[in-house]
């Protein structure tokens, strides 16, 4: 049955508006929104106090509820797309790490083998964070397997994936980046810069090859310099990339993510949680691959070195530090978190932001960014 939301405030594609009626159709799609003065006929869900928004997309997250996304089986995958609904997210792309030739072509084989089969936050792909990185920031990723790109086994990776693999985080530095990266973009590939040592000519030479984004930025960087503007530089200074960005306040401190945003605009921002299977769990001992690590204080590091081992943050938590921190308003917070990452693996006829005739993925938000309520395809999924 077709129905209508009321709400204090709707945060739509091009403009935020407040009060009124957003329609949702008996097949689980957006509508047209009405405004306050026009209230349409037919059944009213009524959200007077909150705000409605699109669901949260994370580009970038490696597990949840102690579930990984290489190593868990189907069901434990099916749980991590379940309980990102409690983060508000109903589109992701489960992230590999740097691994074996075997175990990468394994991952692949698995989301193939049930591709459409999750009942949660949607699969919207596939990111591989390597292997084509460089040792010296290795940072939670294991060196053993990093190697030069190519693009012949990464076909292998795409063949095994049927299609799921759409983005790649790859370090600009290694032999036969550049040719790597035209010929990736070629194929339909999202190309990502990081765990880089790179200089600020070859990782401006794989922009220009069409590298459109970089990889949680400034960790896994060189730092910047005005004599060395490198990777990070790169990030800062390319005129149309997307940087992705953690706020936990743990991996970037609040000035420099505002340093960020500033220099880049809010539109160039994806926010990612870069968040590994502690996410929604207590304190305690946890693997990432192959390496030890443990979670306290907000934090995941490695057991051993005690370097950033991914994080444990849900994305409405980065959308609301955001807003709590006063580097953006609730609107270009949502808007980082929905839209941009969803334009960045070239998936908005899918999600990321509301719509008329696109699947009515939303979120109901309390006035202080908290989350009340999540909906896919116009159900609700989730209350807090």
């Amino acid at each position: 049955m077709t129905y209508f939301i009321h709400a204090d405030k709707f945060f739509l594609e091009n403009k935020t508006e407040i009060g009124g009626y957003l329609e949702v159709d008996d097949h689980g799609k957006f509508g047209f929104y009405y405004p306050e003065d026009e209230k349409p006929e037919g059944r009213i869900v009524d959200y007077t106090g909150k705000w409605i928004a699109p669901g949260l997309v994370d580009t970038h997250i490696h597990g949840l509820v102690n579930e990984d996304s290489m190593k868990s089986d189907w069901e434990g995958i099916n749980k991590i797309s379940e309980g990102l609904l409690q983060a508000g997210v109903t589109s992701w792309l489960p992230t590999t790490i740097t691994d074996s030739d075997e175990h990468l072509i394994e991952t692949c084989e698995k989301y193939a083998a049930h591709k459409g089969e999750e009942t949660g936050a949607k699969i919207q792909g596939l990111h591989f964070e390597g292997p084509y990185f460089t040792p010296k920031h290795a940072g939670a990723e294991n060196p053993k397997y990093m190697r030069d790109p190519s693009i012949e086994e990464f076909r292998r990776y795409e063949k095994a994936s049927d299609g799921m693999l759409i983005k790649m985080s790859m370090a600009p530095e290694r032999k036969g980046s550049k040719e790597f990266v035209r010929q990736a973009v070629k194929d339909g590939i999202i190309i990502a810069l990081g765990h880089s040592a790179s200089d600020y000519k070859d990782a401006i030479a794989c922009v220009e090859a069409g590298a459109t984004m970089f990889c949680h930025t400034y960790n896994g960087m060189e730092p910047m310099s005005q004599h060395a503007p490198n990777l990070l530089g790169a990030a800062y200074s390319a005129r149309l990339v997307t940087d992705e960005l953690i706020c936990d306040g743990h991996h970037v401190l609040e000035p420099t993510v505002r340093a960020l945003v500033r220099a880049k605009g809010p539109e160039h921002i994806c926010l990612i949680t870069d968040c590994m299977q502690a996410g929604l769990m207590p304190d305690g001992d946890y693997m990432l691959g192959e390496l030890p690590v443990y979670v306290k204080d907000g934090m995941a590091r490695l057991k051993d070195g005690d370097n950033l081992a991914g994080s444990i943050l849900l994305l409405k938590q980065a959308v609301k530090n955001l807003v709590d921190w006063n580097v953006v308003t609730p609107e270009d917070a949502i808007m980082m978190a929905s839209y941009v990452p969803a334009r960045s693996i070239n998936k908005l006829d899918k999600c990321g932001s509301i719509k008329p005739d696109k699947p009515a993925d939303f979120i109901v938000l309390n006035p202080d960014m908290t989350l009340s309520e999540t909906y896919l395809d116009g159900v609700s999924r989730y209350k807090a």
